[in-house]
Formats: structure tokens, C-alpha cells, sequence
């Protein structure tokens, strides 16, 4: 019996010391598996980084197709974020907007390069469409130039998406929603551009010559007309928005990819077109050239048939061309309840 009992418990500990053998062997050859995918990781990512940064040493700007972006910007493993622009550069897309904006991103991204805060954790990269259409049906976009930011973590967000025709693509507009969206601050450098202290010097250099030339008769300075358009000039300038086109830096009209058609007129009241200010420009000159030839017509000594013609010239300018004023301010400001011969 005592022998019988003596093998059961050398049986007993013999199978536990077999089974704590097994259930090491496993748990080592996990703790194999888990650090050499660990290692395969850590080598992939430092490869993506490694040809991110030999792309962005040769262009600011990296170029990419379809395979590319989904390599580099969609495929994890991923430590750095991407700003891409999604474009339509080729002539036969006619997409003058993405040329400016493309030079805005260029200088952008020139600012990054070659700025002492350089780091990889972000990079520049455009996506053409005649190159990887197959990108823009798989983000269902529809309109180009697109600025979107793509985290180091997780996936695009509503605002990581940049509003083009809200905030306009100047540069320095670009850089403050970059800031927002990482924390990275890239501080723009723009080429110098001599033209405006050339036309400025040129502007002065006539006007200093005019006045040299009639130096012994200064009295056109004293010209009422001359400096009333002067001021009204400025006026229909500053009215228009030309200042907000300055600031801002918006697109000059929109064109639909894929339909062709091209919208002058923003559709919100949040932002404008520089053609918009054009209209605006326009149509506000008519109402005043209207209103000029009114107060013409009741105030000169001319002929009663002439006075006639410019009071019936300038209701027609002004009813035409306010009705048109106000249509556009109806179709930016929806739900306007006004309208004045046409809608």
C-alpha cells in the first residue's frame, strides 16, 4: 500500500513539474513573439521617418500618389503628423486657385524646412489629383485645393479639415491652424518682394515731377473735383473689402472640379471672393456716377433736355444697380427678407 501511495505522489509531481515546464516554454516563446514584433514595429517606423525626412531634404513639399499616402500617412505605424494639400495642378484641370494656393504652401513649408525649430514630427505633402484620384474618392472630396491634418494619433477630426474659404490660404493663416492643431508654430518667411516699394517710389517720382514741372502754378492742388474723386476712390476701395482680401488672403473665385462651373460670389457671409470685391466695387461706383449725374441734373445751367437725360441716366444706374447690390447681399446673408426688382 505505502508503495502504491509513494508512486502516486512521484507520478503527481513528475506530470506538475512537466506541466510548469510547458507553461514556461509558452510564456517565453510569447515574450519572443511580442518583442520581435515590438522590433519589426520599431524598424518599420523608424523606416517611414527616415524616408520622410531624405523626401523633405530634397523638397519641402513631398510629392505624393495613392501607394504614397497610404504608406506614409494612412498605414500605421506613424510618430509625426502629415499636412497635406489634396490639389489639381495640371492645365487642363484650369484650377487657378490651386496655383495660389500652392505657392502659399510652398513658402509655408519653406519656412518649416529651413527654420532652426525643424523637427520630424510634422511634414508637408501634397496629393495631385490626375496622380491619386483614387485617394480623393476614397476621402469623398469633391473640390480642390482641400488642407487637411493628419494626427499622429488617431483619426482626422472635423476640424483637422482647414476652411479654405473661410480663413482664405495665405500662409500665415495655414500656419495659425497648424498651431492650433499640433502645437507646432511655423514661423513664415516670405521672399522679399520689391514690387510695392517700387511702384510706391515710382508713384512718388511722378507725382514729384508733376509738381516740379508746374511749380510755378500749384493752384490744380487746390482743386476741388481732383481731390473729391481722389477720396472717393478710396472710399469705394476700402467699402468693397480690399482690406479684407489683403488680410485674409483669399482664393479669387472657386471652380468645381468636377462640374467646371465657377462661383464669383462666396456663399457665406463669413468670407468673399477677391472677384466678389470686384463686383462690389463695380456696382458701387454705378450708384455713385448715378447719384453724381442727379445732382448734376438739378443744379447745372445746361439744357432741359440734357439735364432730363443724365436725371433719367442716373435713376436708371442707381434702381439697377442697387437691386443687383442687394441681391447679392440676399444670397450671402440667407433668409433676408428684401429684395428690390430682382432676387
Amino acid at each position: 500500500l505505502y508503495s502504491t501511495v509513494l508512486l502516486l505522489c512521484l507520478f503527481s509531481i513528475v506530470s506538475l513539474i512537466e506541466t510548469r515546464s510547458r507553461s514556461g516554454i509558452q510564456t517565453s516563446n510569447l515574450t519572443k513573439n511580442v518583442t520581435n514584433s515590438l522590433l519589426c514595429t520599431k524598424t518599420l517606423l523608424m523606416e517611414k521617418v527616415g524616408q520622410m525626412m531624405d523626401w523633405a531634404s530634397k523638397r519641402s513639399v513631398i510629392r505624393m500618389n495613392g501607394e504614397k499616402f497610404r504608406r506614409f500617412v494612412k498605414a500605421p505605424p506613424r510618430n509625426y503628423s502629415v499636412v497635406v494639400m489634396f490639389t489639381a495642378l495640371q492645365p487642363q484641370r484650369q484650377c487657378g486657385v490651386c496655383k495660389q494656393a500652392d505657392e502659399e504652401y510652398q513658402i509655408l513649408a519653406n519656412s518649416w524646412r529651413y527654420s532652426s525649430a525643424f523637427t520630424n514630427k510634422i511634414f508637408f505633402a501634397s496629393v495631385d489629383f490626375d496622380e491619386g484620384s483614387d485617394i480623393f474618392h476614397m476621402l469623398n472630396m469633391n473640390s480642390a485645393p482641400t488642407f487637411m491634418h493628419f494626427p499622429s494619433k488617431g483619426k482626422p477630426k472635423r476640424a483637422d479639415t482647414y476652411e479654405l474659404q473661410v480663413r482664405g490660404f495665405a500662409a500665415e493663416q495655414i500656419s495659425r491652424w497648424i498651431a492650433d492643431r499640433t502645437d507646432i508654430n511655423v514661423r513664415v518667411i516670405r521672399p522679399p518682394n520689391y514690387a510695392g516699394p517700387l511702384m510706391l517710389g515710382f508713384l512718388l517720382a511722378v507725382v514729384g515731377s508733376l509738381v516740379y514741372l508746374r511749380r510755378n502754378n500749384l493752384e490744380f492742388l487746390y482743386n476741388k473735383n481732383a481731390w473729391a474723386f481722389a477720396a472717393l476712390c478710396f472710399v469705394l476701395i476700402m467699402t468693397s473689402g480690399q482690406m479684407w482680401n489683403h488680410i485674409r488672403g483669399p482664393p479669387y473665385a472657386h471652380k468645381n472640379p468636377n462640374t467646371g462651373q465657377v462661383s464669383y460670389i462666396h456663399g457665406s457671409s463669413q468670407a468673399q471672393f477677391v472677384a466678389e470685391t470686384h463686383i462690389v466695387l463695380l456696382f458701387n461706383s454705378a450708384v455713385t456716377f448715378g447719384m453724381v449725374l442727379l445732382h448734376e441734373a438739378a443744379t447745372s445751367d445746361m439744357d432741359i433736355g440734357k439735364r432730363k437725360i443724365m436725371c433719367i441716366a442716373g435713376i436708371g444706374l442707381v434702381v439697377l444697380f442697387f437691386s443687383w447690390l442687394l441681391s447679392i447681399f440676399r444670397a450671402k446673408y440667407h433668409g433676408y427678407p428684401y429684395s428690390f426688382l430682382m432676387n
